[in-house]
């Protein structure tokens, strides 16, 4: 059995920079046709010469792959209109974190009042620039998410013209969310597709497992199974393929991430044929993000073929979800 993947995108991807940048970037490029590539480096890019600079480190990284790195900028209150008018044609988004809330993300925003924000909305709505969000509070871990929901309707209600992405939404309240606000999105990553708490430290701590937000419970996964399942055309596949060096994650102050850039569709080429919806695959990896970022992607055919495949237990020093196991399916070929 094959099947066939035009112009695969991932639409929330963490690429790094430096040595890590040029072990995990082709890893990505070799598949997808174009990735949404996160902001937060350290220090986090917010300025166009800092995005030039690290969009060509990008292409430097990825050699002849056919693959668009489709560039943010990290979300600051005083962004005026006309930096954000010079910014779009460099752009497809500007992605928001709260202060201190992941990897990277000192320097977020330390208040969510509307007032506060108010500028640099105001100008993304009229440029049609979409905000993405890093959705948690400073609450209990498991309660971060729906706590923020109160924040994601604030700004639509207020802002109804500026699209917002919900990133890598993990309950269910999220999922209901997007039936109330024409303006909200959201993407789904592979991993919480698959795991809840309970794989990650419900039996041994699996510090591989371990991402922000963190999996929540089942009924959370089931949730997020229906709408990328279903093809719902509010959500899209975002990755959050997150790569740490082995070392940062078996260890005390384990680094909170999960990578899945090289494995990504095989996996859920087998999660979607297991339900018997092989052919809502292509919209979730593609055609939903092309319809909600109004963008044509590089043309790139991507052949899956129902033959095991053997997941190593690292690449280039970073080991993978499903690491040392065996999935049903495979790259066949990509044109």
């Amino acid at each position: 059995m094959e099947l066939i993947i035009n112009s695969p995108l991932d639409m929330h991807l963490h690429l790094r920079d430096a040595d890590m940048l040029n072990k995990v970037a082709p890893l990505s490029s070799h598949s997808f046709a174009g990735a949404i590539i996160m902001p937060n480096l350290a220090p986090p890019i917010t300025s166009l010469q800092a995005l030039k600079e690290y969009k060509k480190r990008v292409q430097e990284s990825i050699a002849d792959d056919r693959f668009e790195p489709l560039m943010t900028l990290f979300f600051r209150n005083d962004y005026d209109f006309a930096f954000l008018q010079e910014a779009k044609r460099h752009i497809s988004a500007i992605k928001l974190y709260p202060t201190g809330i992941t990897t990277n993300s000192e320097g977020g925003v330390k208040s969510m009042d509307i007032e506060d924000l108010r500028q640099t909305f105001e100008a993304m709505s009229e440029l049609g620039i979409p905000l993405l969000v890093h959705g948690e509070t400073n609450g209990f871990v498991m309660d971060r998410e729906k706590e923020f929901g109160s924040v994601y309707e604030q700004f639509a209600k207020n802002f109804p013209k500026l699209k917002i992405v919900m990133e890598h939404i993990t309950t269910k309240h999220s999922v209901d969310l997007l039936d109330r606000y024409e303006n909200l999105y959201a993407t789904i990553t592979l991993h919480h597709l698959h795991i809840t708490l309970d794989d990650v430290a419900g039996g041994m701590l699996n510090p591989h497992l371990f991402c922000k937000p963190i999996a929540k419970r089942p009924q959370d996964k089931e949730a997020l199974l229906r709408v990328a399942l279903s093809a719902n055309p509010k959500v899209m596949f975002g990755s959050d393929s997150a790569p740490h060096p082995r070392d940062k994650k078996e260890s005390c102050g384990c680094a909170a991430g999960v990578f899945t850039a090289p494995i990504a569709l095989q996996a859920l080429a087998a999660l979607f044929e297991k339900h018997g919806v092989l052919q809502n695959l292509q919209p979730f990896v593609s055609d939903n993000a092309r319809a909600i970022y109004y963008f044509e992607p590089i043309k790139k055919e991507v052949i899956l073929e129902k033959k095991p495949f053997f997941v190593p237990s690292s690449y280039r020093g970073v080991v993978p979800m499903f690491a040392n196991s065996t999935l049903d399916w495979s790259i066949k070929n990509i044109t």
